[in-house]
Order: structure tokens, then sequence, then C-alpha cells
């Protein structure tokens, strides 16, 4: 499919997916037009009156346990702050992010033109860093859903708890894609077809931004890791992605075209190069291709501390970047670093002084934020809407990141109709330590930057927990963590899979499961029990020994906090729809393994596949 018709498709798809509200639709067009020239005025209006120095102020973004002095964020008119890995305030529940976000926005209130804050943080799977918020299935499980709409739904109640807290731009979506299992970031990928991310994609950016960025529940949504991090050779993460420009269209560019035709109004760059180049200093790519040839009129924001890998010269890597396109830059401090926001304001204004930094582009960078501050009408609101701080982790919203795990499972073996299990049975054992270990149903990004085994937040549901609130009353249901005592049971789920991680630890070379696991399995197998395996991974993992050893077998990606979505499952009360958004390789020699570029040839599990009862 060419790049004009995957557009095309986008547009069928956008517009069906809004049909219902057509008739109100001139009525909302004409309001948003009028909120646009009015964002555009003020926005103007401002840029005549501010120095060069709040100028520079608003391309510099702060990472919290990087700020040396709260004054300093009026003091340096600093347009953006972030929690980054594992920078979170003391107080991690959605009143503590508030108060934090909060007292934050009240210093930017205090420098001369009151420009607020701009707040962002990796809500790459819900709200994921507040403790007791709803975390959905990663986007490798979303795209197993092929579902536009439930992705929007998803997040939508991502914003609304977002905005429960304070904050107002999710690192998300991550349109990448993974072309290698032995990237760490595969899971953040919907799939290793570009159609995915252009669909995906699309309805994140909706659900996250709204129908307008002035609505008080609107999420800045940021397009990421523009481009081609997914296509790194061997998978290494911050990599090379080599490859002529045509692939690069073809492969890595459609679910930027998407988000950007659903209003996307900010991208982030990727660590990696192409073909040798950096793309935080690349202009071809960053200016001709996004800002022009694309027409993206947002702004650009750096990674983190993803400038410094230009040059062993900070002030060189500042002017590179800077001029390549990047509007904003994300500047952390830690073990190590020695660059620090003060140092990048001064560095950024003598290069302006000495004229290797255009005015015009500060000007262009400058007008690319406070715009999207404008039309987010945070001048208006630039604090927590505090009757949704409550609302964070309700009810309703865990109802349907249930729905998206219920969707997300791709049912790979089912031999003598072992699934769906009988909630009437008398005796199931869960086995594994995964069955009730939350860290590892939710992987990276949950709470900890790498995420973290065991109970990692308050409301979460273990798959253990799920199966016993679901079966009936004169059902048994006990744990084995090692996977022994289940002799006379009527079958035993064994829950196994990879260890929480993230980017740069997650990458692999090989991809098999943990030995302890697989011990677990095989103790099981051996009671003449059915035996049913729930795989719990950010990517498709080598299967040899679990097929043999199980009748049935039940890819569950990275599912989140509600497990009641796999039991639903297992014991019948939904039917397994999803399907496989990579092809399942059978051993490591077929590594990488796409469907579209001949390498898939005979692999254990075509992409698409999934199986029902």
């Amino acid at each position: 499919m060419t790049i004009l018709q995957r557009t095309l498709s986008w547009w069928i798809l956008s517009a069906t997916a809004f049909l219902p509200g057509m008739t109100s639709g001139t009525a909302a067009a004409a309001k948003a037009d009028d909120d646009d020239a009015a964002a555009a005025a003020k926005t103007e209006e401002l840029l005549k009156a501010m120095t060069l120095d709040e100028k520079i102020g608003q391309m510099t973004q702060v990472d919290l346990k990087a700020i040396k002095d709260k004054a300093d964020i009026a003091r340096y008119a600093l347009g953006s702050m972030l929690s980054g890995g594992d920078s979170d305030p003391d107080d991690i529940t959605a009143l503590g992010w508030a108060r934090t976000h909060d007292e934050l926005q009240s210093w930017a209130l205090k420098s001369r033109l009151k420009i607020p804050l701009i707040y962002g943080i990796d809500a790459v799977h819900g709200h994921n860093n507040v403790d007791g918020a709803v975390v959905f299935p990663h986007n490798i499980g979303l795209g197993a859903m092929r579902d536009p709409g439930l992705v929007e739904k998803a997040a939508r109640i991502t914003a609304l708890e977002m905005v429960g807290t304070g904050i107002r731009w999710a690192f998300a979506p991550c349109l990448a894609v993974a072309r290698d299992e032995r990237w760490g970031r595969t899971y953040e990928s919907f799939g290793e077809n570009p159609e995915l991310a252009e669909v995906m994609g699309a309805a994140a950016v909706r659900g996250l931004q709204g129908a307008t960025l002035g609505e008080t529940t609107s999420v800045l949504a940021c397009a990421k890791h523009f481009v081609g991090d997914g296509g790194t050779t061997r998978g290494v993460d911050q990599g090379h992605t080599e490859c002529d420009l045509a692939t690069l269209r073809n492969i890595h560019l459609p679910g930027y075209l998407g988000a950007i035709k659903a209003g996307a109004s900010s991208v982030m760059a990727s660590y990696s190069n192409w073909n040798g180049k950096k793309m935080h200093g690349n202009h071809d790519l960053l200016t001709d291709l996004l800002k022009k040839e694309l027409g993206f009129h947002g702004f650009v924001v750096s990674d983190w501390a993803a400038i410094d890998q230009l040059s062993h010269d900070y002030k060189t890597a500042i002017e590179t970047s800077i001029n390549a396109g990047i509007d904003m830059v994300m500047i952390p401090n830690g073990p190590g670093r020695k660059n620090n926001y003060i140092e990048y304001i001064t560095l950024l204004k003598d290069l302006v002084n000495e004229g290797k930094v255009p005015q015009s582009r500060i000007d262009d960078a400058v007008r690319r934020i406070v715009l999207v501050k404008s039309r987010m009408h945070l001048f208006d609101h630039p604090f927590c809407e505090a009757a949704l701080t409550s609302a964070v982790g309700a009810a309703e919203h865990r109802q349907v990141a249930r729905k998206c795990v219920q969707k997300s499972l791709v049912l790979l073996k089912n031999e003598k109709s072992t699934l769906p299990l009988s909630k009437h049975a008398r005796r199931l054992v869960l086995a594994g330590r995964a069955a009730d270990d939350l860290g590892i149903q939710c992987g990276g990004w949950t709470i900890a930057w790498q995420g973290k085994r065991g109970n990692v937040m308050r409301g979460g549901t273990t798959l253990l927990t799920a199966v016993r609130q679901a079966v009936g009353p004169n059902t048994e249901v006990t744990h084995s963590a090692d996977g022994s005592g289940v002799a006379g049971a009527d079958a035993v789920i064994v829950a196994i899979g990879e260890r929480p991680y993230a980017e740069m630890r997650g990458d692999r070379k090989g991809l098999n499961l943990p030995r302890a696991d697989l011990s677990v399995l095989k103790t099981a197998n051996e009671a003449g029990v059915p035996v049913v395996t729930v795989v719990f991974s950010g990517r498709p993992v080598l299967l040899g020994p679990i097929l043999e050893s199980s009748d049935a077998v039940l890819a569950a990606w990275l599912p989140g906090t509600e497990g009641h979505g796999i039991a639903d499952v297992l014991l019948g009360d939904v039917k397994p729809t999803g399907k496989l958004p990579h092809t399942w390789p059978r051993s490591m020699d077929q590594i990488p393994c796409n469907l579209d570029d001949g390498t898939a040839k005979d692999p254990l599990f075509p992409y698409g596949f999934g199986l029902t009862y």
C-alpha cells in the first residue's frame, strides 16, 4: 500500500468514526477557526513583547530533579518542565502530583509575561507514573486489538487522569514501527506494519487531544520518535537505521502522516540516526520533511539529553540541533551530566548574538511553542482540574482498560478445546510468580522507569486475584509459585514472562524466557493435568518448549493493571479476538522477521494469526 493509499484509508476511517457528530460540525469548525485566530493573535502579541532571554527560556524544558531553584522558573521564563524516567515528586498519588504541578506553575506565573509552563510526562500506557492510576496494555497489545475506536477511548481516559494531576502534555503516542524484536522498546510500537502505527497512532492523538486542544480536558499529544527509531540494525536502541529514503517513507513515516492529520501538535525527535546522521541534527528530516513537506505546525522537542550526542562540545551541539529544527530542548541533570539549563540558556544566547543561530530560527521556535500553549488555553486554565483528581483510577476507567485487555489477547494454541475453562471446576491452580505479580503484568514505564516486580501500585488486579474473583463459589483456586502440588487439579494456569524493562536496558540478543519460569512449566506439565500457559511479554519470545508443554497458549503481552480481562477470556465470558501485530519467529535465526520484506519465511505464527473459541 502506498503512502497516498494509507493516507486515504486514514481519512475514510476518520470520517466514519465521527459521522454521528456531523450535524454540528460546521458550528464546531467555525468556533475552532475563531479560537485559532485568537491564539495566533495572542502569540504574535507576546512575541513582540518578549526579550531574547524570555524567548530562549520558552525553548527550555527542565527535568523536575534538575531544577536548582524553583525561582529559576520565573527568573529564566522557562517554557516547560517534565518528569522523565524516575523523576517523580515524593508523593506520587494523584493529589501529590497535582500539588507539585500547581506549585511549579505558580512560579511560572510570577514571570514578567506570565507565560504558563507546559508540563510533560511519559504517560505511555495510561498515567503510569501515578499510584492508583489505570494502566492500559502497552501499544503492542493495542495493536493486537485492531480497534482504533477503543484505542481512542483508552487515550481519552489517560487524558482525563492526567488533567486530574494538572499535567497537560503526554509524551505519546510512540509511532515506531518495530522491525526487530531484539529492540527493548518493541512493546511501545503498535506492531511491525506501518498501517497499525498510522491508524492506531491517529486514534491515540484524537483521544489525548479531544475535539479541540482548547478543552480543559485535552492533553497535548507528542508523536515520537521522529523518525525510524523502530528500524535500527539488530534492534539496538538509539542505533543506526540503515535504509534508503523510499523505505524510510514507506515504513517509518505513515504513523506521522496519520498523527499530523489527527492534529498532533508536538513531535519528539529520535535518538537514532538515519544512515549515519543523528536525527537531532538532521535539517533535511526535521525541517524540510516534517515541517515543510508534511506541514507540521506544532513544535519539535528533543529527547532526554539527546542533543548532547551531537558533539562533545555542548555549544556546537546546541547550534546544530536548533538550526536543524529542534524547538525545545529537554535538559536533565544526573550523575555524570555536566550540562544544565543555565549553561544551555547562556550558550544559546551567545550563539544568537554571534549570528550562528539566526534570530528568525528563535522566533519560529517560540512562535510554535507559544501558539500551542495559546490554543490549549493554558493562559486561562494553568492549574489542575481539581474536580478530576479524585477520578484517577475510577471504576469506569478500569472497565475500558479491561475491555482493552480482553481484545488484546492472542490465542496461539488450544488443543482438545482446553479453553475456555469452566468457572465451576472443582480446583484450578495458578502457577508461577507472574500469576500474582502486578509489576510483571504491567512491564516497564509503570511507576518506575524500567518497571519493577511486585505490588507496584494500588488499584490493580493480578491474574490470580482476577481468577479467584471470577469463579463460582465451589471452585478452589490455589497458587503454586514453583508449579508443584497441581496433581488432581482440573487445570493449571501457568503464568510466565519477561521481567520488566524499558529502553536501553531492554535490548536482548536472545529472546528466551527466564529459566525459572520454564522450570515451573515443566513441573506443572509433569503432573498430567491440562496446562494453560499465559505469556507476559513485550514482544514475540521463543516458545519452543512452551508450546510442547502446554495444551493452550495465550499471548497476553503486557496487559497492565486489569487482570480481570485475562480471566474473562480464560473462563469463557469473552472469546479471544486478538491478532498478532508481529510475525512470531521460530528461532533467533529468523530475526528480523517481518511479513512485507520477505524475511518471514515459515514463521512459528504469521502476522495476523489468532485463534478463537
